[in-house]
């Protein structure tokens, strides 16, 4: 049987939240968001509807939630 992998507890958005240990951190290598022309989290407006919506997700639940796979992705140019 595979070794498992140890968690840890941190503050993310003002609240204590548990993760993975060998995953802290690594959420924007994976998200393809990062990667897309229609992020623009600095600019809720113009931003991509669902990043918004999962970011509101996120804050409220206390997740992660890397994506990797959209039907709206657009390739940064």
């Amino acid at each position: 049987m595979a070794e498992q992998a140890t968690s840890t507890l941190y503050m993310h958005h003002d609240r204590p939240v548990w993760v993975r240990a060998d995953l802290k951190g690594k959420h924007r290598e994976h998200c393809l968001c990062y990667r897309c022309d229609k992020f623009i989290p600095t600019d809720r407006a113009a931003n991509c509807r669902i990043a918004s919506l999962l970011y509101a997700v996120c804050v409220a639940f206390g997740v992660t939630t890397p994506v990797w796979e959209c039907a709206e992705y657009a390739e940064r140019r």
